[in-house]
Order: structure tokens, then C-alpha cells, then sequence
């Protein structure tokens, strides 16, 4: 098929990036359509190397053109005979050059190969994920089945020691009858009937090692399903569970579990009930090499041992140990109450409040559980009816200071209890999942990382020495615990872009990251406090407090590298801007547009990073709704126009937008210098008593994201921080400051120099209305500032 009739048929995903693709002037996707039989059938890389070559398909490209220019107008096709000539006319701009021409071509044609390629990797991996979903499936059917062959082969047990107690009844009555009728005189009919008696104790016999025959095959399949059960699916329960626990959207639903596990625990009783039926029947006949007396104790030992085992691996921790305000579960601070739930799988209604479940510490460093430590598994306090006891209001004590060492120590909380039923006492312990213990609230960020790491990597979940010496984390592994974090706080994780590009701030370069590791050091050590962690967990702290939506709806690119950011943006219109994440200001967003100079070169403009201290006082839609500069007619435009990748603002920002009217937000004010004039346009004043120098900066310029906030400038700071400013404009390569006050006393001090400088100024305020027109002229150079405060 030929590559642009496989482009059509892409899903949606990918024939989107074709429309990017095409959305240059270099190559018309309506050419590229029309003429792709011919483009495809010749040699543009020796074209891109040979002018005569060149020249040729050059020339060849503007007769197909004709050629289709033809055919519109016979078709009366007014549009596309415009846009046919109008191509023609910018393709002969290359007729000095045909090779440039070529070059373009070629590069579309192997972009386009790149898009197939994904799109035929993005097949495959689907392919291979539909093959596991149906493994899995087919996995719990057979499960299934083995556990109805199960329950079917106790039905026929039941059915054979009922004959079995019959034939020994039939064999008891006639013996005991034989008996009672005295002895027999004639020989050969004691003969007779004691050979008649030996066949029914033949019979007996070999019907007895039938029934242990049967009852060692059930206890095998009973083994077999028992491994299934503990070493594999609970297994897998409990890896999804630790997943879970760090934000992986996988089932922890224990219901199906506890369904299997009580089938074999119900079968495992029977099969004692079996044997004891078996040794009461022996007590009433019994007979030289009876068989029953030769293998019941290693059947009933077995029994008993499959049953315990069962019962053992049965009493989980159903939820992990959390506080009600952490950052997640496993993290848990002295003095504050914690919650945890335990759960048995067997379900016995009988047993309802009759099992009581203590929990404890491990005694390092002397962490104690204080409050309700004693509770009973019953099935009220289950939704879905299982045994579980939910300790809710339990607080972890130590009588140790802890220092900042303490987020690597590890701890595990266990659980206590004893199964007694028919006989049968087991005792049972659960244990959580290892908590790190914390003392002070700043430590918790900390505190969560190891949690992170320790679940992501670690599957020996008794292993509290675990970062004594800690492997280090593959990437893919990495980078889909990342993903879990934001995907379980706003339900949107992260795409391979944006994966990629924190796979390159951590290992740089790369043409492939699937074999780099991240050591712990580098996540939660390295430069502390600025380590990894703390730069991501603050990009996901802002997200969720003030971005919620806009990142679930996927409006932020978020995490794009300023080199990529740049790349994307002079490709596109002027007034497409993306969103992105701040890489060296934590918790900081930013947005960048493309501006076009004065030759018609793009040019990418970038303001400094927002943060939560400023989405706090305005959302982020009406800073970009609102946000302004001031062109050369000193008029006030927006210029931030297109969503990349070109999606109108208003329409990708338009449901988030507050009412004008009842919501007064804080704007910022902004000034911009142009020439010999400087004109400051002030709208609501900011809640803060800080005043902060805000400026977008073209993206050749900035070397970081844009200035540091200038903070708390008041009285003859502000004023020289202002002379300053507008004294050397040339010198100075902010374009537009956004300045935020809280007080109108603050205004003398902003505009009121001290000292020498102080005669230099004068100001004149008229007030009307609650509206404050301000007048600045500075004496010694021909600059103005004119500010008008709502």
C-alpha cells in the first residue's frame, strides 16, 4: 500500500500529527495529496545531491500541477484551482534552487515514515497487551474450573462414604446376626459362610482403599489449588496492592480471592470430617492389614497441614496503614492517629466476633501502638460481608527523638489473632507493609519518597533493611511509578513525551532510555533539598491544588525542555503558546508564544514561572486570559492567541473563565518599555504586601526562565530599583514587569524616591470615583510613567 494511503487510515492520534506536519507552506498537504503517487515514485535523496537531477523533478512537479489545475477546472472546483495556482507560484520561488526543494520533500516523506513507525509500534504493543488480557483470562478460567472440579469431586466423596458406611453396615448386620444364631455344627456350611463373610470383607476392603485412594487424590488436587491460591494469586494481590499503595490503578478487590479461599478451606474441613468419619467406621470393623488404619494418620497430618497453610497465608492487611492527612498511605507520624484494616479470607459466619485481632510494633527503636489496639473481625464493618477488623483511631509513640535518617528506617505492624473451629487452633499474624514513622510534618515529603521507592522496586515485603544497600530503579519502572503519581491525583498521567523529557533532564541524550537506572541517591538524596523528588512533587503539589482541570483536559504540556519548547513554537502561527513546567523554579508553571520580529523571523517569548503563592490569589486561566503587553502604538494586545497546537485560547480555556461580574480577581499590572516612553497599566490590587518584577523575555535571551522576583522593594530601594530601570532601558533586557502591591500607602514609596533622588520627581494623584490616576515625569530624562489604579 502506498504511504500516503496508510497515513489516511492512522487513527485519530496519528493522523493529528500529520495535520501538524503539514501545517507549513513548505509542502501543501492538498500537493502532497494529490500529487502522492508521483511524489513517492521518485529519487529525492539523489535529487537533494544532484542539481540536474533537481532541476528534472523541478520541472516535472510544476507540469503535474497543470496537469491538476486542468482537471479543477473542468470539475469547476473554483477553490482548488486557486489554491493549485497559488502553490505552483510559491514553488517557483525554488527555481534558482531546485535541490532546497528536494530536500524539503524528503524530509516530509521520512517524517512521515516516523509517524508509521509509531503508529505500527503502537499496534504491536496493543497486540501484546490483548494477549495478556486474554492469558489472564483464560489463567482465572481454568482456576475456575479447577475449583468446580473441586467442589464436583467432594460431591462424589460424599457419595462414596455414604456406600462405604452402607456396604460396612450390610457386612456388620449380617455379621452380628451370624453371631447371634449360634454356632454351626455342620462344617461345610461354616465353610460355606465363613467364605461368604470373607468376600464382604474383601469388598469392604477394597472398598476402603478406593475411598483413601480418592481422598488422596482430592488432598492433591487441594495442593495444587493451594499453591495457585497462595503462591501466585495473593502473590500478585499482594505486588498489586504495593503498586496500589503508590498510586498504580490496579484492582486490590480481595472478594474473588476470599470466594476461592473459602471453597478449599470448606473442602479442606470436609476432608477431616472424611477421615474422622473413617475412623469411626474402623472402631466398628476392623480387620489384619485394614488399610485405613495404615494411612489415615498421614492423610489426616496432611490435611491439617494444607489447611493451616491455607489458614496462615489467609489473614491479610486489606488496607495499609495511612493518617488521614498524609501524603499517602505508609507514612505515619508519632502522636497522630493512623487507620488500618485487616481481613481473613476464610469466610465462616460462625466465627463472627469470636476472633479477636491485636496489633503491635516491632520493638526497634521502642515504637509503641497506643488507643484500641484489641478489636474482633466480624462482617459488619465489611461491605462486602468479610471477616475484618478495622482499627481506626491508633497512634504510633516513641519516647526517641528522631532525626531526618529516620525516612530510610522501616517499620512493619503486625497483626495477631487465633483461628479455632471443629477442633483445629491456628495461630495467625498479618503483617503490613513496611510504614516509615515520622516526627514532624516536614519530614513527610521525605518520608513518601521511600515509600515510593521501596514499593516500586521491592517485592520482599519483610525487608526493613531495604535501603541499607538499594538497588537502583530501571527507567521504564521509574517512569511508570511517575506517571502513577499524577494519574492518582488528577486521573491523568503522563504520555511518552512528557516521560521523555524527564528521562532527559535525569540521563541526558539519549536514543533510548530503556536500559538507564536511577540510583536512590539521585531521586531522594542528591543536592538536597533540591533533589528530583522535590522538584516533581512540587510540580504535582500545584497541579492538583490550582490545575486540576486544566491538566486532566490535557492543556499543559507540562513537562517539554525550553530547547524543545522552542522548536515547537517557530513552526507554528504567531500567538501559539504552550504551558509547561518550570525547570528550575519548584512548583513553578510558565507559558511561552511565538512572536514574529520585524524581518519575519519567529521569535519565542517566555514569562517567569507562576507559582502557588501567585495561583493562590488568581486562577491560571484568568492570568492567561488576562495577560497583556503593549505593542508600538502603545495599545494593549494579548498575545497569546492559539493553544499549541492551534487551538483558539477561548475555546480551550472558555469553560474555566469566571464571570466578570460577583469575581474580582487580583490582576497583575504591567509595564512596558518602548522607545522614550514608559506606560504602566495597573488593574485590581494584589493581596500580597510584596512587590514582585515579573518579565516575559525572548527565549535567545533567557538563560534561565526569567528573572527572580524582586521582593519587598519599598521607599529608597524601590526607588533606585525604578530609576535604575528606567534610566538604561538599552541596557536592560526585560521587555514587559508585572508589579504587585497590596496598600495604597505602599504608593509614596513605589513613586516617591527618597533622598536626592526624591527632586527629581513630582506627582500628581487625582481621585474619581474610587479611581486613582497617577501622573509621573521624571525631570532629567524624557521617560513617563502613567498608572491608572481600579
Amino acid at each position: 500500500m502506498a504511504q500516503w494511503d496508510r497515513l489516511r487510515q492512522l487513527s485519530d492520534v496519528y493522523r493529528q500529527e500529520l495535520h501538524e506536519l503539514y501545517d507549513r507552506d513548505a509542502l501543501p498537504m492538498d500537493v502532497r495529496h494529490y500529487l502522492s503517487v508521483w511524489i513517492e515514485k521518485q529519487e529525492w535523496l539523489r535529487a537533494a545531491q544532484d542539481p540536474d537531477r533537481a532541476m528534472v523533478l523541478f520541472q516535472d512537479l510544476l507540469s503535474n500541477l497543470d496537469i491538476q489545475h486542468s482537471r479543477f477546472v473542468q470539475e469547476e472546483s473554483f477553490l482548488l484551482q486557486h489554491n493549485i495556482r497559488r502553490y505552483k507560484q510559491n514553488f517557483q520561488n525554488y527555481q534558482d534552487d531546485p535541490c532546497t526543494l528536494a530536500r524539503n520533500i524528503l524530509w516530509f516523506l521520512e517524517k512521515e515514515k516516523e509517524i508509521l513507525d509509531r503508529a505500527d509500534l503502537a499496534e504491536q504493543v496493543q497486540f501484546l497487551n490483548v494477549a495478556q488480557e486474554a492469558m489472564e483470562i483464560s489463567s482465572l478460567q481454568d482456576l475456575e474450573r479447577k475449583m468446580a472440579g473441586l467442589r464436583n469431586d467432594m460431591q462424589c466423596m460424599e457419595h462414596t462414604m455414604s456406600c462405604l458406611e452402607e456396604q460396612q453396615d450390610e457386612f456388620d448386620f449380617k455379621f452380628q446376626t451370624y453371631k447371634m444364631e449360634g454356632k454351626v455344627i455342620n462344617k461345610a456350611v461354616k465353610k460355606e459362610q465363613m467364605k461368604f463373610f470373607q468376600q464382604l470383607i474383601n469388598r469392604l476392603d477394597e472398598c476402603r482403599k478406593s475411598t483413601l485412594s480418592d481422598l488422596h487424590k482430592l488432598l492433591d488436587k487441594t495442593e495444587e489449588l493451594i499453591n495457585l491460591l497462595v503462591k501466585k494469586e495473593l502473590v500478585e494481590w499482594q505486588r498489586r496492592q504495593q503498586k496500589a499503595c503508590i498510586g498504580a490503578p490496579d484492582s486490590v478487590c480481595l472478594d474473588q480471592l476470599e470466594t476461592w479461599f473459602t471453597c478449599v478451606a470448606v473442602c479442606l474441613f470436609q476432608v477431616r470430617e472424611f477421615l474422622s468419619k473413617l475412623e469411626e467406621l474402623v472402631g466398628k470393623v476392623s480387620y489384619a492389614n485394614d488399610p485405613v488404619k495404615a494411612q489415615k494418620p498421614a492423610l489426616q497430618k496432611r490435611a491439617d497441614t494444607l489447611l493451616k497453610d491455607l489458614l496462615k497465608s489467609s489473614f491479610v492487611v486489606e488496607t495499609q496503614p495511612s493518617m488521614p492527612q498524609g501524603k499517602g498511605p505508609l507514612v505515619l507520624r508519632t502522636n497522630v492517629q493512623f487507620s488500618v484494616k485487616t481481613r481473613l479470607l476464610v469466610k465462616f459466619p460462625e466465627l463472627n466476633h469470636s476472633m479477636k485481632v491485636n496489633v503491635s510494633m516491632d520493638r526497634y527503636r521502642r515504637f509503641n501502638v497506643l488507643g484500641n489496639n484489641t478489636k474482633a473481625l466480624n462482617m459488619a464493618e465489611s461491605q462486602s460481608g468479610g471477616m475484618v477488623a478495622d482499627f481506626r483511631h491508633l497512634v504510633s509513640d516513641n519516647d526517641l527523638r528522631i532525626s531526618l535518617s529516620v525516612t530510610e528506617e522501616l517499620h512493619i505492624v503486625y497483626f495477631n489473632t487465633v483461628f479455632e473451629q471443629k477442633g483445629l487452633s491456628v495461630e495467625l499474624q498479618a503483617c503490613s507493609l513496611p510504614v516509615v514513622i515520622i516526627s514532624n510534618s516536614s519530614q513527610q515529603q521525605s518520608a513518601w519518597a521511600s515509600v515510593l521507592w521501596f514499593n516500586m522496586i521491592s517485592q520482599d515485603t519483610k525487608d526493613v533493611l531495604f535501603f541499607a544497600n538499594s538497588p537502583a530503579a530501571a527507567w521504564p519502572q521509574f517512569g511508570e511509578m511517575l506517571s502513577w503519581q499524577f494519574l492518582s491525583a488528577t486521573k491523568r498521567g503522563l504520555n511518552d513525551a512528557q516521560l521523555e523529557m524527564i528521562a532527559h533532564r535525569l540521563f541526558g541524550k539519549k536514543q533510548s532510555y530503556d536500559n538507564c537506572k536511577v540510583a536512590w541517591s539521585k531521586f531522594s538524596k542528591e543536592n538536597p533539598p533540591d533533589t528530583f523528588y522535590v522538584w516533581f512533587d512540587g510540580i504535582l503539589v500545584m497541579v492538583k491544588s490550582y490545575l486540576e482541570d486544566l491538566w486532566r483536559d490535557g492543556h499543559i504540556m507540562g513537562f517539554v525542555s525550553k530547547g524543545k519548547e522552542k522548536s515547537l513554537l517557530k513552526k507554528k502561527q504567531r500567538g501559539t503558546f504552550l504551558l509547561r513546567f518550570s525547570e528550575s523554579v519548584i512548583g513553578g508553571i510558565t507559558f511561552s508564544w511565538v512572536e514574529t520580529t520585524i524581518t519575519g523571523e519567529p521569535d519565542v517569548k517566555t514569562v517567569q514561572p507562576f507559582t502557588k503563592t501567585d495561583l493562590s490569589q488568581i486562577p491560571f486561566v484568568e492570568i492567561i486570559r488576562n495577560f497583556q503587553i503593549l505593542e508600538a502604538e502603545n495599545i494593549p494586545e494579548n498575545p497569546l492567541l492559539y493553544l499549541y497546537p492551534n487551538t483558539p485560547k477561548d475555546e480551550a480555556f472558555g469553560r474555566y473563565y469566571s464571570e466578570r461580574t460577583g469575581a474580582v480577581y487580583p490582576r497583575p499590572f504591567s509595564l512596558f518599555c518602548h522607545e522614550q516612553l514608559v506606560v504602566m497599566t495597573v488593574c485590581h490590587w494584589s493581596c500580597r504586601n510584596t512587590l514582585d518584577a515579573r518579565s516575559p523575555m525572548s527565549c535567545d535571551m533567557a538563560q534561565g526562565e526569567g528573572l527572580e522576583p524582586m521582593n519587598g522593594l519599598y521607599g529608597e530601594a524601590a526607588g533606585e530599583s525604578w530609576l535604575s530601570l528606567l534610566s538604561h532601558p538599552a541596557e536592560n533586557p526585560i521587555q514587559q514587569i508585572t508589579l504587585r502591591s497590596s496598600k495604597s500607602s505602599v504608593l509614596p514609596s513605589l513613586f516617591w524616591p527618597c533622598g536626592v533622588v526624591k527632586s527629581m520627581w513630582t506627582m500628581l494623584s487625582i481621585k474619581m470615583s474610587g479611581t486613582a490616576v497617577i501622573l509621573v515625569n521624571f525631570s532629567l530624562v524624557s521617560y513617563g510613567a502613567v498608572g491608572c489604579f481600579y
